[in-house]
């Protein structure tokens, strides 16, 4: 395994949350209801395993890897400025979500913002994917690889939280809201 693949796997559950985000988007647009449980869920996922998780192992450790060779700078800066958006559209869904939660009838704005979410990690994503591509054959050596892919590995908290993800991601998968059409 290397440091390029474990962001692809990463990419993998990020296209799932993507479905879950585009779903329920789309449910509440329609007058459908999810539970609030659920929406937390999604909010809960976004900052736990987005932010803290990827976002952090690029930003920490593969964005600056590939920079100290001086290419993919414009690139790079490209992707932390998307990963920032990402953070404000998540926190303007927490805060209407709570608004919500609460009596307020902001449900339309916790609809843009999921649909926002939603294009966004498609293009985002998509875009990563590339950078990858480029980094792997370009630029990183096996050694960086294999060097990150162990760090990656080394925080046990990091692996137990992503596997806590991955089973609420099964969760709202098997929702019956999700599992409609």
């Amino acid at each position: 395994m290397s440091a390029t693949n474990t962001l692809r796997n990463d990419h993998k559950q990020i296209k799932r949350l993507d479905k879950i985000i585009s779903k329920c988007s789309s449910d509440i647009n329609a007058g459908k209801t999810i539970p609030f449980s659920d929406l937390e869920k999604i909010t809960l996922i976004i900052s736990e395993f987005l932010d803290s998780i990827h976002y952090s192992r690029e930003e920490d450790s593969y964005f600056p890897c590939v920079a100290s060779y001086d290419h993919l700078k414009k690139e790079i800066r490209a992707l932390l400025i998307e990963h920032e958006f990402s953070r404000r559209i998540a926190s303007k869904i927490t805060l209407h979500l709570k608004r919500w939660k609460n009596g307020e009838d902001s449900s339309e704005p916790v609809t843009r913002f999921l649909r926002t979410y939603s294009i966004y990690l498609n293009d985002h994503i998509s875009k990563e994917e590339d950078f990858l591509e480029r980094a792997e054959k370009e630029i990183l050596s096996k050694e960086e690889e294999k060097e990150m892919f162990e760090q990656f590995q080394s925080d046990m908290a990091i692996t137990q939280k992503l596997e806590s993800i991955v089973k609420e991601l099964d969760y709202l998968e098997n929702q019956p809201w999700f599992k409609t059409s």
